[in-house]
Protein backbone atom coordinates (compact mmCIF):
# COMPACT_ATOMS: atom_id res chain seq x y z
CA UNK A 1 0.00 0.00 0.00
CA UNK A 2 2.99 2.44 0.64
CA UNK A 3 4.32 2.22 -2.61
CA UNK A 4 1.16 3.45 -4.30
CA UNK A 5 0.74 6.42 -1.65
CA UNK A 6 3.80 7.13 -2.80
CA UNK A 7 2.89 7.21 -6.01
CA UNK A 8 -0.11 9.03 -5.70
CA UNK A 9 1.92 11.71 -3.50
CA UNK A 10 3.58 12.63 -6.87
CA UNK A 11 0.48 12.79 -8.66
CA UNK A 12 -0.95 15.39 -6.15
CA UNK A 13 2.20 17.66 -5.44
CA UNK A 14 3.22 17.27 -8.89
CA UNK A 15 -0.54 18.70 -10.28
CA UNK A 16 -0.33 20.96 -7.48
CA UNK A 17 2.51 22.96 -7.87
CA UNK A 18 1.69 22.68 -12.28
CA UNK A 19 -1.35 24.36 -11.77
CA UNK A 20 -0.51 28.06 -11.29
CA UNK A 21 1.99 27.70 -14.57
CA UNK A 22 -0.82 25.95 -16.91
CA UNK A 23 -3.01 28.97 -15.55
CA UNK A 24 -0.39 31.84 -16.35
CA UNK A 25 -0.08 30.01 -19.65
CA UNK A 26 -3.62 30.00 -20.40
CA UNK A 27 -4.56 33.50 -19.60
CA UNK A 28 -1.70 34.73 -21.99
CA UNK A 29 -3.21 32.85 -24.55
CA UNK A 30 -6.54 33.85 -24.33
CA UNK A 31 -7.62 30.31 -23.57
CA UNK A 32 -10.47 31.13 -21.26
CA UNK A 33 -14.31 30.22 -20.37
CA UNK A 34 -16.72 33.49 -21.77
CA UNK A 35 -19.58 34.60 -19.79
CA UNK A 36 -22.93 32.36 -20.92
CA UNK A 37 -26.59 32.22 -20.10
CA UNK A 38 -26.10 28.24 -19.24
CA UNK A 39 -22.88 29.04 -16.87
CA UNK A 40 -23.01 29.04 -13.12
CA UNK A 41 -20.19 31.67 -12.85
CA UNK A 42 -20.05 35.75 -13.27
CA UNK A 43 -16.06 36.29 -13.94
CA UNK A 44 -13.83 34.69 -16.83
CA UNK A 45 -11.63 31.50 -15.69
CA UNK A 46 -9.04 29.98 -17.57
CA UNK A 47 -9.37 26.46 -19.04
CA UNK A 48 -6.76 24.03 -19.57
CA UNK A 49 -6.62 22.55 -15.86
CA UNK A 50 -6.29 19.35 -17.33
CA UNK A 51 -2.87 19.79 -18.39
CA UNK A 52 -1.04 19.72 -15.09
CA UNK A 53 -3.87 16.53 -14.24
CA UNK A 54 -2.32 15.03 -17.14
CA UNK A 55 1.10 16.00 -16.26
CA UNK A 56 0.50 14.55 -12.40
CA UNK A 57 -0.59 11.36 -13.58
CA UNK A 58 2.47 11.12 -16.05
CA UNK A 59 4.38 11.73 -13.62
CA UNK A 60 3.30 9.50 -11.20
CA UNK A 61 3.18 6.44 -13.85
CA UNK A 62 6.90 6.91 -14.47
CA UNK A 63 7.67 6.96 -10.75
CA UNK A 64 5.89 3.69 -10.18
CA UNK A 65 8.11 2.34 -12.94
CA UNK A 66 11.01 3.26 -10.84
CA UNK A 67 10.06 1.01 -7.47
CA UNK A 68 11.10 -2.66 -7.52
CA UNK A 69 7.86 -3.73 -5.78
CA UNK A 70 5.60 -2.07 -8.85
CA UNK A 71 8.17 -3.57 -11.56
CA UNK A 72 5.26 -6.62 -12.80
CA UNK A 73 2.92 -3.59 -13.68
CA UNK A 74 5.61 -3.14 -16.32
CA UNK A 75 6.58 -6.33 -17.53
CA UNK A 76 3.71 -6.06 -19.99
CA UNK A 77 4.06 -2.57 -21.63
CA UNK A 78 1.85 -3.09 -24.32
CA UNK A 79 -1.70 -2.14 -22.28
CA UNK A 80 0.74 1.09 -20.20
CA UNK A 81 1.51 2.26 -23.87
CA UNK A 82 -2.33 1.95 -24.96
CA UNK A 83 -3.50 3.69 -21.61
CA UNK A 84 -0.65 6.06 -22.47
CA UNK A 85 -1.60 6.84 -26.04
CA UNK A 86 -4.96 6.79 -25.71
CA UNK A 87 -4.46 9.30 -22.56
CA UNK A 88 -2.43 11.74 -25.00
CA UNK A 89 -5.07 11.79 -27.52
CA UNK A 90 -7.76 12.56 -25.40
CA UNK A 91 -5.58 15.14 -24.30
CA UNK A 92 -5.39 16.94 -27.60
CA UNK A 93 -8.47 16.85 -28.50
CA UNK A 94 -9.56 18.60 -25.20
CA UNK A 95 -7.31 21.21 -25.39
CA UNK A 96 -8.45 22.31 -28.74
CA UNK A 97 -11.59 22.00 -27.80
CA UNK A 98 -10.94 24.04 -24.62
CA UNK A 99 -9.10 26.60 -27.48
CA UNK A 100 -11.28 26.71 -30.30
CA UNK A 101 -14.64 25.04 -29.62
CA UNK A 102 -14.34 22.38 -31.83
CA UNK A 103 -17.51 20.19 -33.33
CA UNK A 104 -18.71 18.18 -31.76
CA UNK A 105 -18.62 15.20 -34.45
CA UNK A 106 -14.82 15.71 -34.34
CA UNK A 107 -14.64 15.33 -30.47
CA UNK A 108 -16.77 12.20 -30.39
CA UNK A 109 -14.17 11.03 -33.17
CA UNK A 110 -11.61 11.45 -30.78
CA UNK A 111 -13.16 9.86 -28.03
CA UNK A 112 -13.69 7.09 -30.20
CA UNK A 113 -10.36 7.02 -31.21
CA UNK A 114 -9.09 6.21 -27.80
CA UNK A 115 -11.09 4.01 -27.14
CA UNK A 116 -9.69 1.87 -29.90
CA UNK A 117 -6.58 2.57 -28.81
CA UNK A 118 -7.24 0.68 -25.66
CA UNK A 119 -9.00 -1.89 -27.56
CA UNK A 120 -5.41 -2.70 -30.26
CA UNK A 121 -3.49 -2.83 -26.89
CA UNK A 122 -5.66 -5.65 -25.12
CA UNK A 123 -7.98 -3.73 -22.86
CA UNK A 124 -11.35 -4.59 -23.58
CA UNK A 125 -14.49 -5.90 -22.08
CA UNK A 126 -14.15 -9.75 -22.27
CA UNK A 127 -16.42 -11.03 -20.11
CA UNK A 128 -20.24 -9.90 -18.02
CA UNK A 129 -19.42 -10.10 -14.69
CA UNK A 130 -22.99 -11.12 -14.17
CA UNK A 131 -23.09 -14.32 -14.57
CA UNK A 132 -19.62 -14.42 -15.83
CA UNK A 133 -20.69 -14.76 -19.73
CA UNK A 134 -18.32 -14.35 -22.32
CA UNK A 135 -18.82 -11.35 -25.04
CA UNK A 136 -18.98 -12.73 -28.57
CA UNK A 137 -15.72 -12.77 -30.65
CA UNK A 138 -13.22 -9.80 -30.78
CA UNK A 139 -15.46 -7.35 -32.29
CA UNK A 140 -18.51 -7.74 -30.31
CA UNK A 141 -15.64 -6.94 -27.38
CA UNK A 142 -13.87 -3.79 -29.54
CA UNK A 143 -17.40 -2.56 -29.85
CA UNK A 144 -18.62 -2.72 -26.29
CA UNK A 145 -15.26 -1.14 -25.02
CA UNK A 146 -15.92 1.72 -27.24
CA UNK A 147 -19.01 2.52 -26.10
CA UNK A 148 -18.29 2.11 -22.14
CA UNK A 149 -15.31 4.30 -23.10
CA UNK A 150 -17.37 6.82 -24.94
CA UNK A 151 -20.66 6.79 -22.35
CA UNK A 152 -17.73 7.31 -19.40
CA UNK A 153 -15.93 10.48 -20.82
CA UNK A 154 -19.19 12.01 -21.67
CA UNK A 155 -20.43 11.25 -18.25
CA UNK A 156 -18.01 13.17 -16.75
CA UNK A 157 -17.80 15.71 -19.02
CA UNK A 158 -21.40 16.59 -18.74
CA UNK A 159 -21.42 16.78 -14.89
CA UNK A 160 -18.24 19.37 -14.96
CA UNK A 161 -20.43 22.13 -14.32
CA UNK A 162 -19.59 23.84 -10.89
CA UNK A 163 -16.21 24.81 -9.32
CA UNK A 164 -14.93 21.47 -7.43
CA UNK A 165 -18.06 19.02 -8.98
CA UNK A 166 -16.39 16.76 -11.79
CA UNK A 167 -12.57 16.79 -10.06
CA UNK A 168 -14.45 16.00 -6.31
CA UNK A 169 -16.82 13.48 -8.58
CA UNK A 170 -13.72 11.52 -9.88
CA UNK A 171 -11.55 11.58 -7.00
CA UNK A 172 -14.22 9.65 -4.79
CA UNK A 173 -14.53 7.35 -7.21
CA UNK A 174 -11.20 6.66 -7.76
CA UNK A 175 -10.71 6.56 -3.25
CA UNK A 176 -13.48 3.62 -3.88
CA UNK A 177 -11.69 1.79 -6.80
CA UNK A 178 -8.59 2.29 -5.36
CA UNK A 179 -9.28 -0.03 -2.38
CA UNK A 180 -11.19 -2.30 -4.44
CA UNK A 181 -8.55 -3.03 -6.25
CA UNK A 182 -6.02 -2.93 -4.43
CA UNK A 183 -8.19 -5.51 -1.69
CA UNK A 184 -8.95 -7.53 -5.13
CA UNK A 185 -5.49 -7.98 -6.16
CA UNK A 186 -4.17 -9.43 -2.63
CA UNK A 187 -6.61 -11.85 -2.89
CA UNK A 188 -5.60 -12.97 -5.89
CA UNK A 189 -1.68 -13.01 -5.06
CA UNK A 190 -1.30 -12.13 -1.03
CA UNK A 191 2.82 -11.39 -1.98
CA UNK A 192 2.23 -9.43 -4.76
CA UNK A 193 -0.20 -6.04 -4.89
CA UNK A 194 0.72 -4.80 -8.00
CA UNK A 195 -1.97 -4.09 -10.75
CA UNK A 196 -2.28 -1.86 -13.63
CA UNK A 197 -5.38 -0.73 -12.22
CA UNK A 198 -4.51 0.05 -8.84
CA UNK A 199 -1.85 2.48 -10.35
CA UNK A 200 -4.29 4.27 -12.76
CA UNK A 201 -6.94 4.69 -9.58
CA UNK A 202 -4.10 5.83 -7.64
CA UNK A 203 -2.53 8.67 -10.57
CA UNK A 204 -5.97 9.62 -10.86
CA UNK A 205 -6.88 10.10 -6.85
CA UNK A 206 -3.18 12.10 -6.72
CA UNK A 207 -3.82 14.48 -9.78
CA UNK A 208 -7.79 15.45 -8.47
CA UNK A 209 -6.37 15.54 -5.11
CA UNK A 210 -3.55 17.98 -6.68
CA UNK A 211 -5.96 19.92 -8.68
CA UNK A 212 -9.00 20.58 -6.37
CA UNK A 213 -7.37 23.56 -3.90
CA UNK A 214 -7.53 25.73 -7.50
CA UNK A 215 -11.14 24.07 -8.69
CA UNK A 216 -12.53 24.64 -5.67
CA UNK A 217 -15.40 27.69 -5.19
CA UNK A 218 -14.83 30.36 -5.65
CA UNK A 219 -11.65 28.57 -8.39
CA UNK A 220 -8.94 30.46 -10.75
CA UNK A 221 -8.77 27.13 -13.05
CA UNK A 222 -11.44 24.73 -14.95
CA UNK A 223 -9.91 21.69 -16.09
CA UNK A 224 -12.02 21.86 -19.15
CA UNK A 225 -13.18 19.44 -21.82
CA UNK A 226 -9.29 18.72 -21.37
CA UNK A 227 -9.37 17.42 -17.91
CA UNK A 228 -13.00 16.07 -17.48
CA UNK A 229 -12.41 14.19 -20.81
CA UNK A 230 -9.12 12.87 -19.10
CA UNK A 231 -10.85 11.89 -15.95
CA UNK A 232 -13.47 9.56 -17.94
CA UNK A 233 -10.91 8.09 -19.89
CA UNK A 234 -9.01 6.94 -17.04
CA UNK A 235 -12.25 5.95 -15.07
CA UNK A 236 -13.24 3.73 -18.13
CA UNK A 237 -10.63 2.00 -18.91
CA UNK A 238 -9.67 0.89 -14.85
CA UNK A 239 -13.56 -0.46 -15.03
CA UNK A 240 -12.80 -2.32 -18.00
CA UNK A 241 -9.08 -3.95 -16.99
CA UNK A 242 -10.30 -4.96 -13.73
CA UNK A 243 -12.32 -7.07 -14.92
CA UNK A 244 -9.65 -9.26 -16.23
CA UNK A 245 -8.21 -9.45 -12.43
CA UNK A 246 -11.55 -11.06 -11.75
CA UNK A 247 -11.21 -13.34 -13.96
CA UNK A 248 -8.23 -14.73 -11.99
CA UNK A 249 -10.50 -15.91 -9.08
CA UNK A 250 -11.88 -19.14 -8.21
CA UNK A 251 -15.29 -20.32 -8.92
CA UNK A 252 -16.40 -20.96 -6.06
CA UNK A 253 -15.53 -16.76 -5.48
CA UNK A 254 -17.07 -16.21 -8.07
CA UNK A 255 -20.88 -16.87 -7.75
CA UNK A 256 -20.97 -17.11 -3.49
CA UNK A 257 -19.73 -13.80 -2.83
CA UNK A 258 -21.22 -10.35 -3.38
CA UNK A 259 -17.87 -9.05 -4.11
CA UNK A 260 -17.47 -11.29 -7.27
CA UNK A 261 -20.22 -8.98 -8.83
CA UNK A 262 -17.95 -5.37 -8.35
CA UNK A 263 -16.60 -4.84 -11.41
CA UNK A 264 -19.73 -4.10 -12.95
CA UNK A 265 -21.27 -2.84 -9.57
CA UNK A 266 -18.69 -0.22 -8.43
CA UNK A 267 -18.35 1.37 -11.65
CA UNK A 268 -21.87 2.21 -11.83
CA UNK A 269 -21.85 3.04 -8.43
CA UNK A 270 -18.93 5.16 -8.85
CA UNK A 271 -20.29 6.91 -11.97
CA UNK A 272 -23.58 6.88 -11.13
CA UNK A 273 -23.98 10.54 -10.25
CA UNK A 274 -22.30 11.82 -13.98
CA UNK A 275 -24.45 8.62 -15.67
CA UNK A 276 -27.21 9.91 -14.72
CA UNK A 277 -26.90 13.33 -15.82
CA UNK A 278 -26.09 12.49 -19.03
CA UNK A 279 -29.03 10.16 -19.47
CA UNK A 280 -31.59 12.90 -18.20
CA UNK A 281 -29.43 15.49 -20.87
CA UNK A 282 -30.06 12.85 -23.67
CA UNK A 283 -33.29 12.66 -22.93
CA UNK A 284 -34.35 16.68 -22.27
CA UNK A 285 -32.57 17.70 -25.78
CA UNK A 286 -33.76 14.76 -28.03
CA UNK A 287 -37.55 15.29 -26.76
CA UNK A 288 -37.15 19.34 -28.10
CA UNK A 289 -35.49 18.12 -31.26
CA UNK A 290 -31.73 19.74 -30.14
CA UNK A 291 -28.86 17.09 -30.51
CA UNK A 292 -27.33 15.63 -27.16
CA UNK A 293 -24.37 17.32 -27.53
CA UNK A 294 -25.87 21.04 -27.72
CA UNK A 295 -25.52 22.83 -24.59
CA UNK A 296 -28.15 23.94 -22.26
CA UNK A 297 -28.62 25.13 -18.61
CA UNK A 298 -30.52 21.75 -17.27
CA UNK A 299 -28.13 19.52 -15.78
CA UNK A 300 -28.17 18.47 -11.99
CA UNK A 301 -25.76 21.35 -10.36
CA UNK A 302 -27.72 23.64 -12.54
CA UNK A 303 -31.44 22.66 -10.92
CA UNK A 304 -29.67 22.83 -7.56
CA UNK A 305 -28.05 26.31 -8.10
CA UNK A 306 -31.44 27.24 -9.33
CA UNK A 307 -33.57 25.87 -6.53
CA UNK A 308 -31.89 27.75 -3.91
CA UNK A 309 -28.64 25.87 -3.01
CA UNK A 310 -25.06 28.07 -2.83
CA UNK A 311 -22.47 27.33 -5.43
CA UNK A 312 -20.67 25.31 -2.88
CA UNK A 313 -23.17 23.67 -1.19
CA UNK A 314 -24.54 22.76 -4.23
CA UNK A 315 -21.22 20.86 -4.87
CA UNK A 316 -20.54 19.09 -2.03
CA UNK A 317 -24.31 17.98 -1.86
CA UNK A 318 -23.20 15.93 -5.32
CA UNK A 319 -20.19 14.90 -3.77
CA UNK A 320 -22.33 13.42 -0.73
CA UNK A 321 -24.65 11.26 -3.08
CA UNK A 322 -20.84 10.29 -5.15
CA UNK A 323 -19.48 8.81 -1.74
CA UNK A 324 -22.56 7.59 -0.79
CA UNK A 325 -22.86 5.04 -3.80
CA UNK A 326 -18.95 4.58 -3.94
CA UNK A 327 -17.95 4.11 -0.76
CA UNK A 328 -21.80 2.11 -0.37
CA UNK A 329 -20.76 -0.49 -3.15
CA UNK A 330 -17.23 -0.69 -2.24
CA UNK A 331 -18.13 -1.49 1.99
CA UNK A 332 -20.13 -4.69 0.29
CA UNK A 333 -16.47 -5.99 0.09
CA UNK A 334 -16.09 -5.72 4.03
CA UNK A 335 -19.51 -5.83 5.49
CA UNK A 336 -22.70 -8.29 5.70
CA UNK A 337 -24.62 -6.73 2.94
CA UNK A 338 -27.71 -6.95 5.22
CA UNK A 339 -26.35 -4.29 7.36
CA UNK A 340 -25.11 -2.31 4.03
CA UNK A 341 -28.45 -1.78 3.06
CA UNK A 342 -29.70 -1.07 6.15
CA UNK A 343 -27.04 1.78 6.40
CA UNK A 344 -27.66 2.52 2.80
CA UNK A 345 -31.76 3.16 3.15
CA UNK A 346 -30.69 5.66 6.35
CA UNK A 347 -28.27 7.66 4.15
CA UNK A 348 -30.64 7.59 1.19
CA UNK A 349 -33.25 9.32 3.32
CA UNK A 350 -30.93 12.14 4.80
CA UNK A 351 -29.80 12.40 1.00
CA UNK A 352 -33.54 13.21 -0.24
CA UNK A 353 -34.17 15.43 3.00
CA UNK A 354 -30.65 17.44 2.25
CA UNK A 355 -31.76 17.39 -1.35
CA UNK A 356 -35.34 18.76 -1.28
CA UNK A 357 -34.77 20.98 1.77
CA UNK A 358 -34.69 23.88 -0.49
CA UNK A 359 -38.00 23.06 -2.00
CA UNK A 360 -39.92 22.08 0.89
CA UNK A 361 -39.15 25.20 2.29
CA UNK A 362 -40.07 26.83 -0.12
CA UNK A 363 -43.20 25.36 -0.92
CA UNK A 364 -44.47 25.28 3.08
CA UNK A 365 -43.64 29.26 2.60
CA UNK A 366 -46.33 29.34 -0.57
CA UNK A 367 -48.80 27.28 1.58
CA UNK A 368 -48.76 29.33 4.56
CA UNK A 369 -48.79 32.69 2.12
CA UNK A 370 -51.62 31.21 0.04
CA UNK A 371 -53.52 30.62 3.78
CA UNK A 372 -52.74 33.99 5.40
CA UNK A 373 -53.97 36.38 1.75
CA UNK A 374 -56.70 33.76 1.50
CA UNK A 375 -57.60 34.97 5.36
CA UNK A 376 -56.95 38.37 4.74
CA UNK A 377 -59.35 38.51 1.88
CA UNK A 378 -62.52 36.88 3.67
CA UNK A 379 -62.00 39.67 6.55
CA UNK A 380 -62.03 42.25 4.14
CA UNK A 381 -65.16 40.78 2.36
CA UNK A 382 -67.35 40.11 5.90
CA UNK A 383 -66.19 43.98 6.93
CA UNK A 384 -67.86 44.81 3.51
CA UNK A 385 -70.33 42.83 4.51
CA UNK A 386 -70.76 44.63 7.90
CA UNK A 387 -69.94 41.32 9.33
CA UNK A 388 -67.91 40.66 12.47
CA UNK A 389 -64.18 40.71 11.87
CA UNK A 390 -63.78 37.71 13.21
CA UNK A 391 -64.57 34.16 11.37
CA UNK A 392 -67.80 32.88 12.09
CA UNK A 393 -66.38 29.42 12.83
CA UNK A 394 -63.86 31.02 15.96
CA UNK A 395 -65.99 33.05 18.87
CA UNK A 396 -65.10 36.36 19.39
CA UNK A 397 -61.86 36.84 21.64
CA UNK A 398 -63.96 36.82 25.06
CA UNK A 399 -62.79 39.84 28.16
CA UNK A 400 -61.22 38.06 31.46
CA UNK A 401 -62.00 38.89 34.79
CA UNK A 402 -59.59 41.18 34.90
CA UNK A 403 -60.79 43.58 31.80
CA UNK A 404 -64.41 42.70 32.86
CA UNK A 405 -64.05 44.17 36.49
CA UNK A 406 -62.17 47.60 34.93
CA UNK A 407 -64.80 47.57 32.70
CA UNK A 408 -67.67 47.69 35.45
CA UNK A 409 -65.51 50.48 36.57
Amino acid sequence: MIYFLAVLAVSMVVTYLLTPLVRTIALKLGIYTQIRDRDVHSQIKPRWGGVAMFVGMIVGLAAASTIPYLEGIFADLTPVRGVFAAMVLILLVGMADDAWDIPWMVKLAGQVGSAVILVVHGITLEVMPVGWLGVGGPWVQAFLTVFVVVLTINAFNFIDGLDGLASGVAALGAAAFFIYSYLLTLSINAFDASNLVTLLMAVLLGSCLGFLPHNFYPSRIIMGDTGAMLLGLVMAAGALAVTADVGQLTEGFRFRNIPAYMPILLPLAVTLLPLLDLALAVARRTARGASPFSPDRGHLHHKLVDGGYSHPQAVLLLHFWSALFAFGAVSLYFVEWWIVTLLMILSLGAAVVFTLGPWLRRRARRVNRAAAEQALRERRLRQRRGEPAHSPYQPPHEPGPAAAEEGQL
